[in-house]
Parts: C-alpha cells; sequence; structure tokens
C-alpha cells in the first residue's frame, strides 16, 4: 500500500488542467525551515477526494505534488509509512496492490534512507488516514553562531596558545529525512495541526541545541584546521576557506555529537564573519609577519633585524668603536661576520689590547721586539708564522664589503669607512 506515481517532475500539460486540488508544499517558508505539514490547494479547499480536506492529513485519493528539493515522509502513530523524494505528482491509495511505500529514485539518498526506512517504518498495516510532512532537502543557509568570550587552542604553527573572539554562520544539509524525523524532531512538530520546525527559531529547542554545538565545537575546529600538517594552513586563513574550515568543524562535531550517524545531519559551508584575536595573539601574529617578511628561517630573520638595528645605532652614537662593540656581540652569538673571514680593521679595536688609548698613536716597537717569535707574546698567523696584516686597506674594505651586503650596515656607514680606510 501507499502512493502511485503520476507524472515525474514539476507538473505540467494536462496535469495543470486536471490536478485542481492537491496537497504540496506551504507558501512563504524561511529558509531555515527544515520540517513543516503538507498543506491543500486548489479550487475545492484542498478536498478532492479528501473530503476532510485538513492540513497534512490524507486518505485514500489524496494528490500529493512533491517540488524540487523537498522530500515527503508519512506518518501514523510516530512511524513512518511512506517516503518519496523524487519530485512529481502521486497519489494516495492505501489499498492499491501496485503502490508503492518509497520512492527515493536512484540517487545517493535512495541507497542512505534504505537502512533507516526498515528501522523505522510502521510494523502493521496502516488505516487509510495519514499524516504528510515536507523535509527541506536544500541546503540550509544561515544558522548563526557566535562566542560571548574567547575560545583558546594551541596552535603549531606559532608554537603558543591563542585566542580569539568569533562569529559568523554555516549552512548544513539533511542527509537522511528519516533519521533526522525519528531521531532528532520533537514529537509535538510531528502530529496534527503541527507548526514549522525553523532552525532559526528561538523557541525552538532543537535549533538552539545545535547552535550550541557548534560553538562548543569551535576552538577544536580552529585547532583541526590551523594544525594539519598535510595543509600547511594559517589562523589567518580561516576567513577565506569556507569549505575547508566547515570540513573541520563537521568533523568534530560528528565527533563528539555524531550529527550524522544520529540526526541525519551535516555541515556543508562556514562563512566566518570575524575574529578578534586577544592582546597577545595579535603581538604574536605580527611579530611573525615581520618574520617572514625577512626570511624564511625565522629565528635567523630576528637575529638579522636586531643586529642590523644595532649596528645602526652603533654608527650614530660611538663611531667605529660602538661598530666593534657589535663584532664582538655578533661573534659571541655565533656571530655573522666571524673573526677568520677578515682581519679587524683600525677604529674596530677590541679596546686597544696592548694598552693604548683611544686615538693615540701605537708606541714603536724595538727591532728585536718586531722580530721575536711566539715566546714573545706576539700573535702571530698560523701559517707562516708572520703577524697579520692589520693595517692592509684591502682586508678592511673587504670586511665592510661583507657586513653591507649582510645589512648589518648602511651604504652612508660603508662609504664613511671606506674613506677612512683609504686616508681619504
Amino acid at each position: 500500500m501507499g502512493f502511485i506515481q503520476a507524472f515525474k517532475g514539476a507538473i505540467g500539460g494536462m496535469f495543470a488542467d486536471q490536478w485542481k486540488d492537491f496537497l504540496t508544499v506551504p507558501d512563504g517558508l524561511p529558509a531555515t525551515a527544515a520540517l513543516f505539514p503538507a498543506v491543500p490547494r486548489g479550487t475545492n479547499a484542498g478536498r478532492g477526494s479528501n473530503v476532510r480536506g485538513s492540513q497534512s492529513i490524507i486518505t485514500n485519493g489524496s494528490r500529493i505534488l512533491v517540488p524540487e528539493g523537498y522530500g515527503l515522509v508519512t506518518v501514523l502513530d510516530g512511524k513512518a509509512t511512506g517516503f518519496i523524494t523524487e519530485a512529481g505528482g502521486y497519489e494516495f491509495q492505501g489499498d492499491a496492490p501496485d503502490s508503492k511505500s518509497v520512492f527515493a529514485g536512484d540517487d545517493v539518498m535512495s541507497s542512505t534512507v534504505g537502512m533507516s526506512w526498515e528501522r523505522f517504518k510502521f510494523g502493521g498495516r496502516p488505516t487509510s488516514q495519514q499524516l504528510a510532512f515536507f523535509v527541506n532537502l536544500k541546503e540550509i543557509p544561515d544558522n548563526r553562531f557566535g562566542t560571548q568570550s574567547e575560545i583558546y587552542w594551541d596552535d603549531a604553527y606559532l608554537n603558543a596558545q591563542v585566542g580569539a573572539l568569533a562569529r559568523g554562520s554555516y549552512t548544513m544539509r539533511i542527509l537522511d529525512p528519516l533519521l533526522f524525523v525519528h531521531n532528532y524532531v520533537p514529537a509535538s512538530f510531528i502530529t496534527e495541526n503541527a507548526g514549522v520546525f525553523d532552525f532559526s527559531d528561538p523557541d525552538n529547542p532543537a535549533g538552539n541545541q545545535l547552535f550550541r554545538e557548534v560553538v562548543s565545537s569551535l576552538a577544536a575546529a580552529f585547532s583541526r584546521y590551523t594544525n594539519d600538517p598535510d595543509k600547511g594552513n594559517r589562523i589567518t586563513r580561516i576567513q577565506s576557506d569556507a569549505v575547508g574550515f566547515a570540513q573541520s568543524l563537521a568533523a568534530v562535531v560528528e565527533e563528539d555529537y555524531r550529527w550524522s550517524s544520529d540526526r541525519g545531519l551535516a555541515i556543508v559551508k562556514v562563512a566566518i564573519a570575524s575574529i578578534e584575536y586577544d592582546q597577545n595573539t595579535r603581538a604574536l601574529l605580527n611579530d611573525v609577519q615581520k618574520a617572514d617578511a625577512l626570511s624564511g628561517n625565522r629565528s635567523q630573520s630576528f637575529m638579522n633585524q636586531a643586529v642590523a638595528r644595532g649596528v645602526q645605532g652603533a654608527g650614530e652614537n660611538g663611531g667605529g668603536q660602538g661598530l666593534a662593540m657589535m663584532g664582538m656581540g655578533m661573534n659571541a652569538t655565533g656571530g655573522i661576520v666571524q673573526p677568520s673571514q677578515a682581519q679587524t680593521p683600525p677604529g674596530l679595536n677590541f679596546g686597544n689590547q696592548q694598552g693604548q688609548q683611544q686615538g693615540q698613536p701605537a708606541q714603536a716597537q724595538p727591532a728585536e721586539s718586531q722580530s721575536a717569535g711566539p715566546s714573545d707574546g706576539a700573535p702571530v698567523d698560523g701559517a707562516s708564522g708572520s703577524a697579520p696584516a692589520a693595517d692592509d686597506p684591502v682586508a678592511k674594505l673587504g670586511q665592510y664589503k661583507q657586513m653591507l651586503d649582510q645589512g648589518l650596515i648602511s651604504q652612508e656607514d660603508y662609504d664613511e669607512a671606506k674613506k677612512k680606510a683609504l686616508g681619504l
């Protein structure tokens, strides 16, 4: 027993003239409406062969038009007696031998609802009177969410805990209408003269429950998205990746609340309207942005930036001696200019190791001192035993040029040092 299919697709042709009375989807539904009673439409108050003519009630001879994007569920005593997802016109004949209970076509949903039908269908022989409800099979938009306080998660890319306020909306779809109706919709919405089940209705406790579950899943969804090693995602990309973040949020919701397996629901897309990071997170993002702009190696970028600023300040405030002290600092930290790469030019001496005051000429040494061996304490070149060419202008210019190329001094600093080295 059940329905006889009169035609498929939109009503037209001779059916437009013959079907003067039928039941179908009500007018003026909000886009967030999920379940609602079938309503009569036509010249005879929707009665046709159904002499009762009541909303949501069908009897033998009732004609029903199922539009595209909707499914029809007939219910008796809280159990399903019929299910239709193929758009078209149908006539209900409870005692017809060629009638069918299910018209699900050959799409993906037909296999999805097969097990649910066997689970929830009416066990006995239904009477001729049924309750008929339409289910919205379209993508249901504008399900809004927002956090009243910061949510926090550990972010692997930033290597710190981050926090933010977030608000936005998501779209969802009813994947299994039978599972949705039997497991989640309150009984008050599948009775005679029931109202519209609207997800956005503030007085709908079932809709409000979904809102709270989404909000409580946001922190874990942010963490899942930003810590995905395969995608290399960052929190700054979430607002432009509606599908990617929706997958993360849907996965968390399914793990924690089993939307799909228990309720027949799934999140499709998420639109983040705004993310307001807390003060610490904003400062961290600012530092990372600067570091990424300088180099891919973040720690080395911070080092280079700090050294460059120090060199500039030393050049402005302390001249050559200030530059020398920065050189000592670089060498102490595994520096950028190693002592073996170039000799220390005049003006970059490390505190006048031989005791002379800055600006005073070095005292002349006796001839035998100048030729003395290592036991006299004079530094020697390890290979040849000769003293390093401390006054070699070529060596000095080489060191200055290397510092210029590495961004440690400016072009003006280099030009000035060049003049001094050449005695200009």
